[in-house]
């Protein structure tokens, strides 16, 4: 039998029982579109943090008192050490030769308000001067603060997108006086509007001298230090080191000790980031596997029905000269289109969750991801109905014929 007529045969057996067809594919259709979906969000969230994380300021170190933290017990680790003070900052950009530039960070938040026009809960970042070229920060209008501003605490402040929209939907904000928690700054930036990052908006901020939020806003003396190295990306490990040294000579710590604080950069970031990846991907291919599994089960089982079921078609066609595999690749057919049909389902119903997702979080459908899904409910297809095909062909043709 040619490809054509094995394929007819075999569309016409599977429309014969649709509904059955159709409730069979439940396994294949829920693990397809598993993979779909998954892979979609996990690809457009890579896509995301490469973009707009991790490329923001590459050959930037942070070190803070926590850094990246994994778990509860690195948690209470965490809590445990010293605070890092403005004392050890001036000490790092003091000692640190490898250095190119040494910033402070410390945050907060409150309240913004001018007038009646108010907004809850804003993020205030105090930050050294050096942290607009640190950070590249863009600024839509108006400059940000000098260091003489810094060094005296001046109330002064650069204000996100969001704050400008609530506080100042009608008129320029530059030199208008804004009230963090009910202290008065003049405006004398906005930043470019940034948007959202996995949901946060970035645009809900407001940027003021680290030493006006140390002397006005909070008592706490733990802040954050970023360092930038001479030599740019090929420094950044040596930089580490010697950051490193300085800090822990300062405390102290001895040789077989731990760092008593945390390191903050891309690299670590990006290794954070494979990590929950990775996790995803195993949580993926267990609950895809399991579906494909049940569904390559309940597609073999409905095979060998169809065997028994068409016993005597299957003798009639050995009689009429059909040869043991044209019977097997028949139902082979049947299997790889029944699960791929439902493989198609699967990607549809997968592409459908990713566009939902995207709404919220980024998400990608890529036509790699279509290929790999249908691909392997074919596969899933093919070897579910390996035994049923095999037992199909087998068949001698005079038994089947008898076959009541």
């Amino acid at each position: 039998m040619s490809f054509a007529e094995l394929l007819q045969v075999a569309l016409t057996a599977l429309r014969r029982n649709k509904l059955r067809s159709f409730l069979t594919l439940l396994g294949v259709i829920i693990g397809v579109m598993t993979v779909v979906a998954v892979v979609s969000v996990i690809s457009g969230l890579n896509g995301y943090v490469q973009d707009k994380v991790m490329n923001l300021s590459p050959d930037v170190l942070v070190f803070t008192k926590y850094g990246i933290i994994r778990g509860r017990q690195e948690y209470l680790l965490a809590k445990k050490r010293k605070p890092i003070t403005i004392r050890d900052a001036q000490i790092v950009e003091k000692q640190c030769r490898s250095c190119a530039a040494v910033g402070t960070n410390v945050d907060a938040q409150s309240n913004v308000h001018v007038g009646p026009k108010k907004l809850s809960n804003v993020n205030i970042q105090g930050y050294s001067a050096n942290m607009e070229s640190m950070l590249n920060i863009d600024l839509e209008a108006g400059r940000f603060f000098t260091p003489t501003e810094d060094d005296h605490a001046a109330a002064v402040g650069v204000i996100g997108y969001d704050v400008k929209d609530q506080c100042f939907p009608t008129v320029s904000p530059i030199g208008r006086t804004l009230y963090l928690g009910g202290y008065p700054i003049t405006v004398i930036g906005i930043q470019t509007k940034q948007g959202n990052v996995f949901g946060q908006s970035r645009d809900n901020v407001v940027f003021v001298p680290v030493s006006f939020v140390r002397k006005v806003m909070t008592s706490k003396q733990d802040l954050s230090i970023f360092v930038r190295p001479r030599a740019g990306m090929a420094g950044v490990d040596a930089t580490q080191d010697e950051v490193r040294t300085i800090l822990r000579s300062i405390r102290k710590t001895p040789f077989s000790g731990d760092d008593p604080f945390g390191i903050v950069g891309s690299e670590a970031i990006k290794a954070l980031w494979n990590s929950i990846t990775a996790s995803a991907f195993g949580l993926m291919i267990l609950i895809s596997g399991i579906s494909l599994i049940v569904g390559a089960i309940v597609i073999a089982n409905i095979m060998f029905v169809s065997v028994v079921e068409r016993t005597k078609e299957i003798g009639l066609r050995m009689a009429l000269g059909a040869r043991r595999r044209d019977i097997k690749r028949q139902f082979l057919l049947e299997s790889a289109l029944l699960a791929t049909g439902g493989g198609v389902i699967g990607v549809i119903l997968g592409a459908l969750v990713a566009m939902a997702v995207n709404q919220v979080f980024p998400a990608r459908v890529r036509f790699v991801f279509v290929v790999i899904g249908i691909g392997t409910a074919t596969l899933t297809g093919l070897l579910a109905g390996l035994a049923p095909s095999s037992s199909a062909s087998k068949m001698p043709p005079i038994e089947a014929l008898r076959f009541e």
